[in-house]
Formats: C-alpha cells, sequence, structure tokens
C-alpha cells in the first residue's frame, strides 16, 4: 500500500507538471522525488506520468488518480487538525445538559461565550430537571450538566455556575406592588404558588426553610413544576411566588416583580457538574469560560 509521502510527491508533480518545482516545493531534491513517483507507480501497477527531457503529463490513469490523491492528503490533514484541537478542547462535540429555569438568562450568555471562544465545539443541548441530568451524567449520555445543587455523588464533581437573588413576582395591581422591597413577614400572610416537593425539590426546599426561618407558616395555594407556568398563575391572581431573578426576562405582562429583603443572602444557585473520572479536555475549557463568565 501506498504512503502519505509517495502521495504528496505524486499531487506536486502533477500539479507542478515539472520536477524541479515539484521538488523545490516539496524541499527535496529530484532523485528521491523521481524515486517516490516510481514506488508509488510499482504499487499501483500503472504509469501515472510520461516523462520526457523536456515535459511531463499525467498519463489517463494519473488524471483519474489526481484527484482522488488530492482528497486522501486532505483528509488526512482535517483528521489531523481536528485531532490537534480535540487533544487541546478546542474542537468536539459537547452534550450539555441544562434546566428550564437557566435557558432564560444564563444558558443564552454561556452558549454565546463557547460560540465566540471554541467556534469548532459542537454544542448538543438537552433540556432536562436536575436528578434526570444527573443521571445522564452518570450514565455518560451527556458530558456536562447545569444542575441544582447539592450534587452529592462521589462520581460527581462541581463548580458554582450561577448564584442570583430571589425576587417577589405579584399580579400587577397587587396593593405591595408599589413597594420598592419585600420582607418575608409582609408576604407571609398572601396565599403562595409555590413548587412541587418532588419535581421542582430545590425550589420547594429553599422557599419553605426561608419562610420557616422568617417564622411564617406559607399559605400554599398551587404547587407546579415550571417557573413560567406559576407566573401564569400569579398573573390571574392565583397568588404571589418567589421566584429566581432572572424570571424577569420573561417579560410576563400583568406581573411585576420586587426585590426580597432577607437579613442573610439566600440566593438561587446553578451548578456545572460533570463526571470525576472524565478525561475530555472540552471539560476543562468549559470550566475556564464559566469562571469568566461568572466570576462569583
Amino acid at each position: 500500500m501506498f504512503d502519505f509521502s509517495q502521495l504528496r510527491c505524486f499531487v506536486a508533480v502533477a500539479e507542478e507538471l515539472h520536477f524541479g518545482r515539484a521538488a523545490a516545493r516539496l524541499n527535496m531534491t529530484q532523485p528521491p522525488l523521481s524515486r517516490q513517483i516510481q514506488v508509488l507507480e510499482r504499487i499501483l501497477d500503472v504509469q501515472l506520468l510520461e516523462r520526457t527531457s523536456r515535459s511531463v503529463r499525467l498519463t489517463a490513469a494519473g488524471r483519474s488518480f489526481l484527484p482522488e490523491a488530492q482528497r486522501i492528503l486532505r483528509l488526512a490533514e482535517t483528521a489531523t487538525h481536528l485531532t490537534r484541537q480535540v487533544a487541546a478542547g478546542r474542537a468536539g462535540v459537547l452534550k450539555l445538559g441544562f434546566t428550564a429555569a437557566s435557558a432564560y438568562d444564563f444558558l443564552p450568555r454561556l452558549v454565546t461565550a463557547l460560540r465566540q471562544r471554541l467556534p469548532e465545539v459542537t454544542l448538543a443541548l438537552r433540556e432536562m430537571v436536575s436528578k434526570d441530568q444527573l443521571e445522564e451524567l452518570l450514565a455518560g449520555r451527556i458530558d456536562a450538566a447545569l444542575v441544582r445543587p447539592p450534587v452529592t455523588h462521589p462520581d460527581l464533581t462541581a463548580v458554582r455556575a450561577l448564584a442570583e437573588p430571589l425576587v417577589v413576582a405579584l399580579p400587577a395591581g397587587h396593593p405591595l406592588a408599589v413597594r420598592d422591597a419585600l420582607a418575608p413577614g409582609e408576604i407571609g400572610g398572601e396565599p403562595l404558588v409555590a413548587y412541587a416537593p418532588n419535581e421542582a425539590r430545590y425550589f420547594h426546599d429553599l422557599i419553605l426553610g426561608l419562610l420557616t426561618e422568617a417564622g411564617i407558616q406559607p399559605r400554599i395555594v398551587q404547587q407546579l413544576t415550571q417557573i413560567h407556568a406559576i407566573l401564569a398563575l400569579v398573573r390571574a391572581a392565583v397568588g404571589i411566588a418567589l421566584v429566581p431573578a432572572a424570571a424577569e426576562s420573561l417579560h410576563v405582562e400583568g406581573v411585576v416583580f420586587r426585590p426580597l429583603a432577607l437579613p442573610a443572602p439566600r440566593p438561587v444557585e446553578l451548578v456545572l457538574a460533570w463526571r470525576r473520572d472524565g478525561d475530555d479536555p472540552l471539560i476543562a475549557r468549559l470550566v475556564a469560560i464559566l469562571s469568566a463568565l461568572s466570576p462569583a
């Protein structure tokens, strides 16, 4: 079987139609160049070039072989480039899971940064709740996951991706909507559209925990999973809700948002998780981009 050096020699001569120019192009002398062509012809058992003292021209077989030889060399160069890029974490496919709420603001910023800094990386995005993401991560079906904490499995590691405040969502005509900020005690008697304890456990525990610490027994009227559905009920004046600040970017008509004044910060957190035994250099690149995007 022929090798790449023989192909390069043949392509150079075929494109230049001159052994001297081809040899100079390949930074070699003419005798070894001629030998490489002869070896290639013996391997193929055909004559590729007609040589005279004054000219070089391709035979019919040479004209047929040239585009294939060029294609093989291009494929080899592409494979070499891609392999080096993947090894450096600058190319490849990154399968990233994310929660629905992270798509309101954080995910678009992260995707933009990834596309700007790693243009050769293909992103495969999958929306899932945190529990399903962690299962997919452990099974190797995704490479990284944007999930709600905690991440406690010993085979996974995680870094904080985002910390944002909770805000109070109220119907536009609600009496409390005129306030600049609201303390937990001021919303304690209001009907609350809350999060489902199983499907949205992180938000459920976070909000009930801070209300309990404030000595408030919440008056829960509905429990839902997705923030946009919760805001739809707030708009319908079913109750108020506590949501992450990114929910404001949804611009739901008839809903206003006011800061929640807490004695100590209780941010809504999002973390990036991946497998400890993972060897994909893309993960290190992703973590670096994440750190630049969310230095806190």
